[in-house]
């Protein structure tokens, strides 16, 4: 059984990336991966400009507050100024081109307008709000490397140097399925026995999250016959085939079986808590992963060790999640024989409080939590220690 840094290493070891690629506006371009870099052909700003609505001036005319200037021009965003006449001011806006000759910019709070002429009413410096020219991007400058997943800011970066299209990889394809007799489709009547397919709907939302081509088989019986077709199906359309239940030691867990008859199986369990059964293998060209089926389960498994997967393979350079030390609100006096992600919650006083009840079975722990405590084999915790701490939001972005 592998410890759960064991596990990532592997499997981040046998990440493929993608290796088509195709060109996209940068308006479609979010949550996709950057497949080279990016540089920029212009300067940001491209002029020296007013950061503030005020008055430009020189600043060897205002040797005293309470000087008065003429106002000689007037300068809007968009618009390029005459040199400043020595002796005057001029009235200039947030984002103007600051005119030749100027050195400063003071507020208009710290000015007093008085019929074509402005009194400054305090003492400027030179390059006050003034933004330079090239102060954020420089012509020449790489402004994204390949690998960048495009957020909103990288958007917003491109547009900025006026990039209009970008060249990502393509989508990773993945597959999905879910095995167990007892479940059903939410609209459907509970029979007795059954339970609600919560596991599809977690997993699909994980997988459209990250941006992937989502292939969703659904659910397939508790047979081997069936689990084999699934298996066989997802496997020759997409890259990665990901699955829920069926991955254990029951008599009706045949997942790891298909596996085996059609690829090999190159992992299996995890020595942490929740999550022990999971599977990593190969079939034909698709990786695979079979998830536990509680749900909590394959939540917690999904974002520690599926999500850096797929992201590697989608060809994003930093793939993994960062930690954090929080002090305990809580005791935790059982050591366990497997490395324990706990759901926590930081409390407003910054300490970190755990859900009540722990059970894989409980997916409200997931809803109420908004991180993960980390806890090594055997450790065990008092208040007001300090404990490994992993924001959901860095699971799940």
């Amino acid at each position: 059984m592998l410890s759960a840094t064991q596990l990532l290493d592997a499997l981040l070891e046998r990440a493929r990336g993608v290796n088509e690629t195709e060109t996209v506006a940068v308006t479609a371009a979010l949550g996709r991966v950057l497949a080279a870099p990016q540089t920029s052909s212009i300067t940001v700003p491209p002029l020296d400009n007013s950061a503030m609505d005020g008055y430009a001036v020189r600043v060897a005319d205002v040797t005293r507050a309470g000087v008065a200037l003429p106002v000689s021009q007037r300068i809007l965003a968009g618009a390029v100024g005459r040199p400043l006449a020595p002796g005057s001011a001029a009235r200039i806006f947030t984002g103007a081109p600051v005119p030749p000759g100027a050195d400063a910019v003071l507020m208009q709070e710290d000015c007093t307008a008085d019929d074509g002429s402005v009194v400054i009413n305090k003492l400027p410096w030179s390059g006050e709000n003034i933004r330079r020219a090239g102060e954020d991007i420089e012509a020449g400058s790489h402004i994204l490397a390949a690998g960048t997943r495009i957020g909103a800011a990288e958007m917003g970066l491109a547009a900025s140097v006026g990039l209009a299209e970008l060249p990502v990889f393509k989508r990773l394809k993945v597959a999905c399925f879910f095995t167990g007799d007892e479940l059903v489709t939410p609209g459907q009547a509970l029979q007795p026995g059954q339970i609600y397919n919560s596991n599809r709907y977690t997993l699909t939302g994980l997988l459209n999250g990250l941006g992937c081509e989502l292939i969703d088989f659904g659910i397939v019986p508790d047979t081997l016959e069936a689990t084999e077709t699934a298996l066989e199906g997802a496997a020759s359309i997409a890259d990665v085939v990901v699955t829920s239940g069926g991955v254990s030691v029951g008599e009706a867990d045949y997942v790891k079986a298909a596996v085996e008859k059609l690829g090999r199986v190159e992992m299996w369990k995890v020595a942490m808590k929740p999550g022990k059964p999971i599977v990593y293998g190969r079939v034909d060209e698709a990786d695979f992963i079979g998830l536990p089926g509680n749900p909590v389960s394959a939540f917690v498994t999904f974002c520690l060790f599926v999500r850096p997967f797929l992201l590697k393979r989608m060809g994003v350079a930093n793939v993994l999640y960062r930690a954090f030390p929080v002090k305990a609100g809580f005791a935790w006096s059982k050591p366990g024989a497997r490395r324990e992600f706990l759901r926590a919650h930081i409390q407003t006083d910054g300490s970190v409080a755990l859900y009540p009840n722990q059970s894989s079975g409980v997916l409200t722990s997931c809803v109420w939590a908004d991180g993960l405590v980390d806890l090594e084999i055997g450790q065990t915790v008092q208040p007001g220690e300090w404990v490994r701490f992993i924001p959901l939001s860095e699971l799940l972005s």
